[in-house]
Protein backbone atom coordinates (compact mmCIF):
# COMPACT_ATOMS: atom_id res chain seq x y z
CA UNK A 1 0.00 0.00 0.00
CA UNK A 2 1.65 3.47 -1.16
CA UNK A 3 2.03 6.40 1.89
CA UNK A 4 -0.84 8.22 0.43
CA UNK A 5 -3.75 4.98 0.69
CA UNK A 6 -2.45 4.42 3.97
CA UNK A 7 -2.47 8.02 5.10
CA UNK A 8 -5.63 8.54 3.62
CA UNK A 9 -7.29 5.45 5.24
CA UNK A 10 -5.79 6.21 9.14
CA UNK A 11 -6.98 9.78 8.78
CA UNK A 12 -10.74 8.97 7.86
CA UNK A 13 -10.72 5.83 10.13
CA UNK A 14 -9.85 8.02 13.05
CA UNK A 15 -12.21 10.89 12.22
CA UNK A 16 -15.47 8.24 11.86
CA UNK A 17 -13.99 7.25 15.52
CA UNK A 18 -13.92 10.26 17.42
CA UNK A 19 -16.20 12.79 19.13
CA UNK A 20 -16.49 16.17 20.49
CA UNK A 21 -13.36 18.60 19.63
CA UNK A 22 -11.14 16.01 18.99
CA UNK A 23 -13.51 14.89 16.40
CA UNK A 24 -13.45 18.49 15.05
CA UNK A 25 -9.82 18.64 14.54
CA UNK A 26 -9.50 15.90 12.77
CA UNK A 27 -12.05 16.90 10.25
CA UNK A 28 -9.75 20.00 9.99
CA UNK A 29 -7.01 18.21 8.57
CA UNK A 30 -3.63 17.72 10.85
CA UNK A 31 -0.72 20.37 10.81
CA UNK A 32 2.21 20.67 8.36
CA UNK A 33 4.31 19.43 10.87
CA UNK A 34 2.59 16.32 11.95
CA UNK A 35 2.10 14.86 8.57
CA UNK A 36 5.69 15.86 7.55
CA UNK A 37 6.82 13.24 10.60
CA UNK A 38 3.96 10.51 9.32
CA UNK A 39 5.30 10.92 6.01
CA UNK A 40 8.95 11.65 6.04
CA UNK A 41 9.49 9.60 9.49
CA UNK A 42 6.99 7.22 10.98
CA UNK A 43 6.38 6.05 7.24
CA UNK A 44 9.96 5.23 6.32
CA UNK A 45 11.01 3.66 9.23
CA UNK A 46 7.91 1.60 10.71
CA UNK A 47 5.46 1.32 7.21
CA UNK A 48 2.24 1.10 8.95
CA UNK A 49 0.14 3.24 11.41
CA UNK A 50 -0.88 0.41 13.87
CA UNK A 51 -1.39 1.94 17.14
CA UNK A 52 -0.85 5.32 16.44
CA UNK A 53 -3.46 7.76 17.27
CA UNK A 54 -3.50 11.42 16.62
CA UNK A 55 -4.92 14.48 18.36
CA UNK A 56 -5.16 11.97 21.73
CA UNK A 57 -7.28 13.54 23.98
CA UNK A 58 -6.46 13.20 27.49
CA UNK A 59 -7.60 14.81 30.69
CA UNK A 60 -5.19 16.99 32.36
CA UNK A 61 -4.33 18.03 35.71
CA UNK A 62 -6.99 20.82 35.62
CA UNK A 63 -9.71 18.45 34.95
CA UNK A 64 -9.80 19.95 31.27
CA UNK A 65 -9.17 18.21 28.30
CA UNK A 66 -5.38 18.48 26.45
CA UNK A 67 -4.94 16.89 22.82
CA UNK A 68 -1.34 15.01 22.33
CA UNK A 69 -0.18 15.29 18.45
CA UNK A 70 -0.14 11.45 18.14
CA UNK A 71 -0.73 8.44 20.87
CA UNK A 72 1.52 5.23 20.63
CA UNK A 73 -0.63 2.60 22.22
CA UNK A 74 0.44 -0.77 22.78
CA UNK A 75 0.77 -2.96 25.74
CA UNK A 76 2.71 -2.39 28.02
CA UNK A 77 3.41 0.93 27.02
CA UNK A 78 1.51 4.38 26.39
CA UNK A 79 3.91 6.78 24.28
CA UNK A 80 3.43 10.57 23.78
CA UNK A 81 4.78 11.69 20.45
CA UNK A 82 5.14 15.68 20.12
CA UNK A 83 5.94 17.74 16.88
CA UNK A 84 7.43 21.33 18.58
CA UNK A 85 7.93 24.21 16.19
CA UNK A 86 10.11 26.93 16.40
CA UNK A 87 9.20 30.30 15.41
CA UNK A 88 8.20 34.24 16.74
CA UNK A 89 4.99 32.83 18.83
CA UNK A 90 7.75 30.70 20.41
CA UNK A 91 9.53 33.39 21.53
CA UNK A 92 6.94 35.88 23.12
CA UNK A 93 5.38 32.83 25.27
CA UNK A 94 3.91 33.97 28.51
CA UNK A 95 5.76 32.76 31.50
CA UNK A 96 2.66 31.04 32.32
CA UNK A 97 2.29 29.11 29.21
CA UNK A 98 5.58 28.11 29.51
CA UNK A 99 5.01 26.59 32.82
CA UNK A 100 1.91 25.22 31.76
CA UNK A 101 3.80 23.49 29.15
CA UNK A 102 5.98 21.84 31.59
CA UNK A 103 3.39 20.94 33.33
CA UNK A 104 1.65 19.16 31.31
CA UNK A 105 3.94 17.27 30.81
CA UNK A 106 4.99 16.15 34.05
CA UNK A 107 1.49 15.05 34.62
CA UNK A 108 1.78 12.62 31.76
CA UNK A 109 4.90 10.78 33.17
CA UNK A 110 3.06 11.13 36.80
CA UNK A 111 0.24 9.32 34.61
CA UNK A 112 2.57 6.27 32.87
CA UNK A 113 3.24 8.11 29.79
CA UNK A 114 6.70 8.07 28.07
CA UNK A 115 7.07 11.73 26.47
CA UNK A 116 9.48 12.07 22.88
CA UNK A 117 9.56 14.78 21.81
CA UNK A 118 10.85 16.00 18.09
CA UNK A 119 11.23 19.45 16.65
CA UNK A 120 10.48 20.33 13.14
CA UNK A 121 14.03 21.41 11.85
CA UNK A 122 14.90 17.57 12.94
CA UNK A 123 12.22 16.24 10.72
CA UNK A 124 12.86 18.60 8.08
CA UNK A 125 16.56 18.83 8.01
CA UNK A 126 17.49 15.55 9.62
CA UNK A 127 14.31 12.86 8.78
CA UNK A 128 16.98 9.74 9.18
CA UNK A 129 18.22 10.73 12.70
CA UNK A 130 14.43 11.18 13.71
CA UNK A 131 13.51 7.52 11.58
CA UNK A 132 16.72 5.76 13.81
CA UNK A 133 15.06 7.11 16.96
CA UNK A 134 11.74 5.98 16.46
CA UNK A 135 13.12 2.38 15.38
CA UNK A 136 15.58 2.51 18.52
CA UNK A 137 12.52 3.14 20.78
CA UNK A 138 10.23 0.32 18.90
CA UNK A 139 13.18 -2.33 19.17
CA UNK A 140 13.78 -1.02 22.62
CA UNK A 141 10.19 -1.50 23.88
CA UNK A 142 8.55 -3.75 22.08
CA UNK A 143 11.55 -5.68 20.48
CA UNK A 144 10.26 -4.58 16.37
CA UNK A 145 12.63 -5.25 13.71
CA UNK A 146 11.38 -2.38 11.48
CA UNK A 147 12.20 -2.46 8.12
CA UNK A 148 10.61 0.33 5.35
CA UNK A 149 7.41 -0.18 4.53
CA UNK A 150 8.44 0.40 0.66
CA UNK A 151 12.10 -0.40 -1.61
CA UNK A 152 12.71 0.57 -4.88
CA UNK A 153 13.08 -1.76 -7.74
CA UNK A 154 16.96 -1.53 -7.32
CA UNK A 155 17.10 -2.05 -3.89
CA UNK A 156 14.61 -4.77 -3.57
CA UNK A 157 17.06 -6.33 -7.03
CA UNK A 158 19.83 -5.95 -4.22
CA UNK A 159 17.90 -7.71 -1.22
CA UNK A 160 17.12 -11.03 -3.51
CA UNK A 161 20.79 -11.03 -4.52
CA UNK A 162 21.77 -11.57 -0.64
CA UNK A 163 19.18 -13.57 -0.47
CA UNK A 164 19.83 -15.98 -3.11
CA UNK A 165 23.58 -16.09 -2.38
CA UNK A 166 23.06 -16.36 1.16
CA UNK A 167 26.69 -15.31 2.06
CA UNK A 168 28.68 -11.80 1.76
CA UNK A 169 27.56 -9.02 -1.60
CA UNK A 170 30.23 -6.83 -3.24
CA UNK A 171 29.44 -3.27 -4.94
CA UNK A 172 30.68 -5.85 -8.16
CA UNK A 173 28.44 -8.48 -7.50
CA UNK A 174 25.45 -5.24 -7.86
CA UNK A 175 27.09 -3.97 -10.41
CA UNK A 176 27.06 -6.96 -12.35
CA UNK A 177 23.44 -7.43 -11.37
CA UNK A 178 21.88 -4.28 -12.22
CA UNK A 179 24.27 -3.07 -14.82
CA UNK A 180 25.15 0.24 -12.95
CA UNK A 181 28.69 1.67 -12.42
CA UNK A 182 30.66 1.60 -8.99
CA UNK A 183 29.73 4.56 -7.95
CA UNK A 184 26.04 4.25 -7.92
CA UNK A 185 26.35 0.43 -6.56
CA UNK A 186 27.58 1.79 -3.63
CA UNK A 187 25.30 4.61 -3.28
CA UNK A 188 22.47 1.89 -3.64
CA UNK A 189 24.07 -0.38 -1.15
CA UNK A 190 24.74 2.53 1.03
CA UNK A 191 20.98 3.00 1.16
CA UNK A 192 20.18 0.05 2.27
CA UNK A 193 22.98 -0.33 5.35
CA UNK A 194 20.89 3.21 6.34
CA UNK A 195 17.69 1.23 5.94
CA UNK A 196 18.73 -1.26 8.52
CA UNK A 197 18.63 -3.79 5.71
CA UNK A 198 22.52 -4.35 4.92
CA UNK A 199 25.33 -4.15 6.94
CA UNK A 200 29.07 -3.28 6.32
CA UNK A 201 31.22 -6.71 6.59
CA UNK A 202 34.83 -5.59 5.81
CA UNK A 203 35.81 -2.86 4.93
CA UNK A 204 36.26 0.53 7.10
CA UNK A 205 36.60 3.50 5.11
CA UNK A 206 35.91 1.63 1.88
CA UNK A 207 33.72 -0.75 2.44
CA UNK A 208 34.60 -4.14 0.34
CA UNK A 209 31.40 -6.26 1.07
CA UNK A 210 27.76 -6.52 3.32
CA UNK A 211 25.78 -8.58 4.62
CA UNK A 212 22.08 -9.04 5.90
CA UNK A 213 21.03 -8.10 8.47
CA UNK A 214 18.39 -9.63 10.83
CA UNK A 215 15.51 -7.07 9.71
CA UNK A 216 16.83 -7.73 6.42
CA UNK A 217 16.74 -11.58 6.28
CA UNK A 218 13.23 -11.59 7.42
CA UNK A 219 12.28 -8.94 4.61
CA UNK A 220 9.75 -10.74 2.34
CA UNK A 221 9.91 -9.42 -1.33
Amino acid sequence: MSYEQAYLDFVQHHTGVAYGERARRLSEGLGHAEKRFLQEVWWPAVGHFDYLHPEFEVSDFKDGQRYLDFAYLRAPFKVCIEIDGYGPHLKDISRWKFADQLMRQNHLVIDGWFVIRFSYDDIAEKPRRCQQLVQQLLGRWFGDEVVPAELTFKAKEIVRLAVHKQTLITPADVCARLGVSDRYARTLLKGLVQQGILAPAAGTARVRSYRLTAAGQRFFL
